[in-house]
């Protein structure tokens, strides 16, 4: 794991953390737009490195701002917050959980339950039906 920052632009350091929550796109996104001081308040209560996203969410992060313009806040916002590669343990997940055609959330869930993480999102009911994956919503 490489150096992070303990808070959404604090510099910090060090330890290896073991990672507990993946955020899901849709938290990327309101994170970077600043939606949410509740969000962010939740993010910046857990040590450097418990909070990370996948590489999924940033793909499809990247192509919804592109348009906006935001990329440089991506960018900052993944200084933070690592991205985790999906790797050949979540696709061997991807199996078992139901399929939805079209749906990226069916490959963030698999990769949510290979890392055994907690995925935090704003579309509980898009997760609901995929077993043993704990979900959790920060921003209310």
């Amino acid at each position: 794991m490489r150096n992070r920052e303990s808070s959404i632009g604090t510099a910090n350091c060090c330890a290896m953390i073991e990672p507990r929550f993946l955020l899901d796109t849709n938290i990327l996104v309101y994170l970077i737009g600043g939606a949410s001081a509740h969000l962010r308040g939740r993010v910046e209560e857990h040590e450097p490195g418990r909070v990370v996203t996948s590489t999924l969410c940033v793909a499809e992060a990247m192509y919804g701002i592109a348009v906006n313009g935001q990329s440089a806040s991506l960018a900052a916002l993944l200084k933070v917050i690592e991205p985790m590669p999906f790797d050949l343990s979540a696709a061997e997940r991807f199996p078992g959980v139901p399929f939805r055609r079209g749906k990226l959330d069916r490959f963030i869930a698999a990769h949510a339950l290979a890392l055994d993480l907690t995925l935090v999102t704003n579309n509980e009911r898009d997760f609901a039906d995929i077993p043993g994956l704990a979900v959790e919503n920060w921003t209310r």
